[in-house]
């Protein structure tokens, strides 16, 4: 099968570059696609004309374009969809393989994170509403109207949606699709090895009924990533916390960066700790630990050493599979360089005392794998001493976490900033200095795992309150 060549999208126009550049699938010097690469003044005309796409939005009620993603849920599963430029078509199952050739994601997770997506899809009218606080669509239609019995009125912050896209997994895609029912375009810059899955979601969109100019894809270099995150409207990041960092303060841009999620046990239920495990290690595997909602640090009052190995004896029953394996659920890496800067960080973490890698015991060969030409950290748990330990409070991507023992008192002081806390407990007192913590974007009270989330509830911002504002109004008659 000829490789598909991945186009620039301006506003749903279909533009191919004099910069291609080829991804190769793993292992291999075959390509998987050709990609057009845009460059940063392209992007920064473009950027100046998104109007125009907002306007075509605007031309829908609330209530069609809801529509329309419902639509668009289902043939983004189950449809045939054009990809690249030749008239190529791309099944369901085409798609797995094209993104498990580039990502190193096994298909399993492939199709769950499909299914995921579907769900976000589905079930957009509950997550408009959530986000919106149970909002009539047609306010946002009209401009105006009631909230709770009170005279509301709302207005955008921007005319799109620019959002940075990672090539970890095709869930994040998830944060962006309901942007379409709140009347904001996309321009969307995806992660290099991870084209597929935007491009088909926006071609299922395309095909449901929504307008094209409601799209932008813009595969493309540093330069061009920063004039987007520089002249965006509304910017949402994905990134390490080197990149992250230096825009936290910028109100047009949401960060997403390193979560630190960690899971609690209280003292009141430490003494029934192995009723846990199962959750805990479903916290720190699931997706093969690349969400940033997986677990990265287990705290506990005391039994760490018992936690640790039940955890390590575990986790290290996941091993490197074949990609096509149902039993997969471990993901190989696109770059070799990136797992063995990974593998060096835990190794130099270590070797600096203080830290027992607990699953060296239980898994066969060492952490770094290569397997048919693809690379693989195996799991990994870590016993530590204290907080101040280097590898205490660290995240990679892949199934990993350290285990530390430490008062219930001291907890809430040291975790540090968490996307996600499950905190196992009954103690009220407690509970309502969890909720009261200043640190914890999400909280989860008991036996909950850290990557289950309600979307309705996002556990990093809240998209319609980043793309619209309120504000004060009053009508009156005129003589």
């Amino acid at each position: 099968m000829t490789a598909p060549h991945i186009p620039i999208l301006r506003q749903g126009k279909v533009y191919k570059s004099l910069d291609v550049q080829t991804v190769n699938q793993l292992g291999t010097d075959e390509p998987a696609a050709e990609i057009s690469f845009a460059c940063a003044d392209m992007i920064k005309y473009d950027l100046n004309k998104m109007g125009q796409a907002r306007e075509a939005l605007k031309k829908f009620s609330c209530k069609e374009l809801v529509d329309i993603t419902k639509k668009a849920g289902e043939i983004f599963l189950n449809d045939d969809l054009p990809i690249g430029t030749d008239g190529m078509m791309q099944s369901p199952e085409d798609y797995v393989m094209s993104l498990a050739a580039t990502s190193g994601l096994p298909h399993s997770l492939i199709r769950m994170n499909m299914k995921r997506l579907g769900g976000i899809f589905d079930q957009i009218d509950l997550i408009f509403r959530g986000l919106t606080r149970g909002l009539d669509w047609d306010v946002l239609d009209k401009g105006y109207g009631e909230q709770g019995g009170a005279p509301v009125s709302f207005s955008a912050t921007t005319n799109e949606l620019a959002v940075i896209l990672p090539s970890n997994s095709p869930a994040v895609n998830a944060l962006w699709i309901p942007s379409i029912a709140m009347k904001v375009p996309v321009l969307l810059k995806p992660g290099r090895e991870e084209p597929w899955t935007p491009w088909r979601v926006i071609q299922a969109f395309i095909k449901a009924g929504c307008p094209a100019e409601a799209f932008s894809l813009y595969p493309t270099q540093h330069d061009g990533s920063g004039a987007i995150i520089r002249r965006g409207g509304r910017v949402m990041l994905f990134g390490d916390d080197s990149t992250v960092k230096q825009y936290e303060n910028d109100e047009r841009i949401e960060v997403h960066g390193t979560g630190y999620s960690k899971f609690l046990i209280g003292e009141d239920e430490i003494e029934n700790w192995e009723k846990y495990i199962d959750t805990i290690v479903e916290s720190v595997s699931a997706n093969s630990g690349r969400s940033c909602i997986c677990t990265s640090t287990i705290v506990v009052p005391k039994y760490g050493d018992e936690i640790a190995e039940a955890v390590a004896k575990r986790v290290a029953e996941i091993k490197p599979l074949a990609q096509d394996d149902p039993e997969a659920k471990l993901s190989g890496f696109a770059n070799p360089k990136f797992a063995e800067w990974i593998n060096a960080a835990v190794e130099e973490g270590l070797s600096s005392g203080g830290a027992v890698d607990v699953t060296a015991q239980y898994r066969e060969g060492e952490r770094f794998q290569e397997r048919e030409g693809m690379n693989y950290l195996q799991p990994t748990i870590i016993r530590v001493d204290g907080f101040d330990q280097d590898l205490a409070v660290r995240e990679f991507l892949f199934p990993f976490a350290s285990v530390v023992e430490c008062p219930q008192a001291e907890m809430l002081e040291k975790i540090g900033p968490s996307l996600v806390v499950t905190a196992v407990t009954k103690d009220i007192d407690w509970i309502n200095k969890l909720f009261d913590c200043p640190h914890i974007d999400r909280l989860n009270v008991g036996n909950v795992p850290t990557n289950r989330i309600k979307w309705d509830q996002p556990h990093e911002g809240n998209l319609f309150e980043f793309l619209y504002t309120r504000r004060s109004f009053q009508i009156a008659e005129i003589a």
